[in-house]
């Protein structure tokens, strides 16, 4: 088993539940919504909606938030980014850029599990200019290029 890290973080005023592994199998930890009345949502709206936290990554990770796959398949709710990236130097309020990609409406309430975050180790490139590169069998093929 893998070494656990620790991510601090500050709880504020308008938070209504700590971000937590729903099994001790999960990879992501669920994010609630932190609202302060119910939000519907109509067909193909967005907002942004906030957990209540601000954390403070390890130097060298980032947090990965991600659509909870139960929300999309049964309501059409999902990130508008699909993976939102949270680097280690922010300190602002995580907040959660939703979506109703369904035909109905969809009404959140405080305290819904509506995303999950993943913390990850990041690690960084270094880019280098060069006139050619490797050529390869699917050289510049792509999408749909090796099938359906």
């Amino acid at each position: 088993m893998k070494e656990k890290i620790t991510v601090k973080f500050k709880r504020l005023p308008h938070n209504v539940d700590i971000p937590g592994y729903a099994t001790a199998g999960a990879a992501g930890m669920d994010l609630t919504a932190a609202i302060s009345k119910p939000i519907v949502f109509k067909p193909f709206e967005r907002k942004l909606i906030p957990i209540g936290i601000i954390i403070e990554l390890p130097q060298g990770y980032e947090a990965q938030i991600r659509p909870r796959s139960g929300l999309a398949i049964k309501h059409g709710m999902t990130l508008i980014n699909c993976v939102g990236t949270i680097d280690e130097d922010y300190r602002g309020e995580v907040c959660v850029p939703m979506v109703n990609l369904s035909q109905s409406s969809y009404t959140m309430h405080s305290g819904d599990r509506i995303a999950q975050m993943i913390i990850s180790p990041v690690q960084k490139a270094e880019l280098i200019e060069v006139e050619a590169l490797t050529e390869t069998v699917r050289a510049s093929g792509g999408f749909g290029s090796t099938g359906q």
